[in-house]
């Protein structure tokens, strides 16, 4: 979708933009209009995904993106390869980029980092092409993850054909190559970049400044752990001290049998056979001096 055609001359030499979503769960007219006086100097922009946000900026401009996970990781996948400096006002339910980056969740200690933080390159994740910000996961845990956005997001179409992965995922063979060597059985492989994932279910330490990724063994090893992570985080509010196994890697090559579907972040990319890296972005992004 292009800007219109008043706002076009401008676009064309726009070095800032913000970009806010009015879908997140905090945003409302108080906290946007917060945002519009905070960042008067940039060319301001409703999240759409539609939008073709990179003809609006020049090829080096700051952007600051102000919403929830889908929204964040939406603008970070979209400029992954690219030099932008990216500043990320946290404003969602959940909000595990921001957590796992040590951002501050207070709005004006949010703003503040976005207009004067230390721009740095984060690790992101790819798998067979399709970066992702949290994980890659094979199998239940992912069918899970895709059946809360959908309800999430009141998308009440593709529920039943979600649910319907959830209740009919089996048990599958695994075998790893590359920096780990193993094989067994599991119904989820779960390769993660962020120490929360989805709906907040915890499920390593890890966090984008690291340079590798995390493979936890035991996560969404059953329909019950899934739950029992899920039940903790979204109403108990706690996390309980991980006693998954996790280990390191940056390049890992995954076959199973039989084929099983493959997710990064919540987006169902294809299926197995799967090759899981962790990449050095381009972009980077405002942190905490």
């Amino acid at each position: 979708m292009d800007p219109p055609p008043q706002q076009q001359a401008a676009v064309n030499e726009a070095t800032r933009l913000l970009v806010i979503s009015r879908g997140a769960a905090a945003v409302n007219p108080d906290v946007e209009e917060k945002l519009r006086t905070a960042f008067a100097d940039h060319l301001i922009v409703e999240f759409d995904p539609r939008q073709q946000i990179e003809k609006l900026i020049t090829p080096q401009a700051r952007i600051v993106v102000a919403g929830g996970d889908g929204t964040v990781e939406f603008v970070v996948r979209k400029f992954a390869d690219h030099t932008h400096p990216i500043g990320i006002i946290p404003v969602g339910t959940y909000n595990n980029l921001a957590r796992a980056l040590r951002l501050p969740i207070d709005l004006d200690k949010a703003i503040d980092v976005a207009r004067d933080g230390h721009a740095r390159a984060i690790t992101l994740g790819r798998v067979n092409g399709h970066i992702f910000v949290e994980a890659c996961a094979i199998g239940l845990f992912g069918e899970t993850i895709a059946l809360g956005e959908s309800a999430k997001d009141m998308e009440f179409g593709k529920l039943a054909a979600k649910l319907k992965d959830v209740l009919t995922a089996r048990r599958f063979q695994y075998e790893l190559r590359g920096d780990l060597d193993g094989h067994g059985s599991a119904r989820s492989l779960v390769f993660s970049n962020t120490g929360t994932i989805g709906l907040q279910l915890a499920v390593s330490d890890s966090n984008p400044i690291k340079p590798y990724l995390e493979f936890s063994v035991h996560a969404g090893r059953n329909r019950l752990d899934i739950l029992t992570r899920a039940f903790k985080s979204t109403v108990l509010r706690q996390h309980a001290e991980l006693t998954d196994q996790v280990f390191r890697f940056t390049d890992l090559q995954v076959k199973t049998r039989p084929r099983v579907r493959v997710y990064a972040d919540n987006m169902h990319i294809g299926s197995t056979p799967a090759t899981v890296t962790a990449e050095t972005s381009a972009v980077k992004v405002l942190l905490p001096k």
